[in-house]
């Protein structure tokens, strides 16, 4: 059996911010979209150094959503960002019918997934999401286990050509995986 160490805990947002800022400096075509929550997806240092690329949509996860497949029309790999539940259950339709049907290159990153965001209700929970994004033709789930695993997968998911949803979550966990670890 393989013996994991590690030296410190850190969330899986951080890596997907790390990756997401990395992705700024090297991808041209790399956009970002948000719903209003640029802190709590850690997607400030992206914004910072690549503002014309930003697009703060506000709360309309559905037109987030439409944009980010119009985007790729032109040739850009847009990342959005909110939470789980507001980037797989309310939007569903917008993802069934413009993104995964129609196959479009969207990442979708989906925060606070599960029951992480226990203070702030049922309305902001999700234990359903992998169905239902598992379900659609050609949608690829990545779900995470560490910070340097999500910043990796976060960096990879640009190279891939079609819909993507990458879970991320606000829990610090260990870093079992190197920053060299492989995906």
């Amino acid at each position: 059996m393989k013996t994991y160490t590690y030296t410190e805990k850190k969330d899986t947002r951080s890596g997907f911010g790390a990756g997401l800022a990395e992705l700024g400096r090297t991808n041209p075509n790399v956009v970002a979209l948000c719903a209003d929550l640029i802190g709590s997806l850690k997607m400030n240092q992206f914004i910072d150094e690549n503002p014309e690329r930003f697009f703060q949509i506000g709360i309309a996860e559905a037109n987030m959503m439409g944009i980010a497949a119009g985007l790729t029309i032109g040739g850009k790999i847009p990342f959005t960002g909110t939470f789980a539940n507001f980037s797989t259950g309310r939007v569903y339709d917008q993802i069934r019918q413009s993104i995964a049907y129609s196959d479009k290159n969207v990442k979708i990153c989906a925060s606070h997934a599960g029951l992480t965001l226990g203070e702030d209700g049922a309305t902001h929970q999700i234990l359903e999401d992998i169905g239902l994004m598992k379900m659609l033709p050609g949608m690829v789930v990545i779900n995470t286990c560490d910070y340097n695993q999500t910043k990796a997968a976060t960096i990879a998911i640009a190279d891939y050509e079609g819909p993507v949803v990458s879970k991320i979550w606000t829990t610090c966990s260990a870093c079992l995986h190197t920053c060299r670890s492989s995906l």
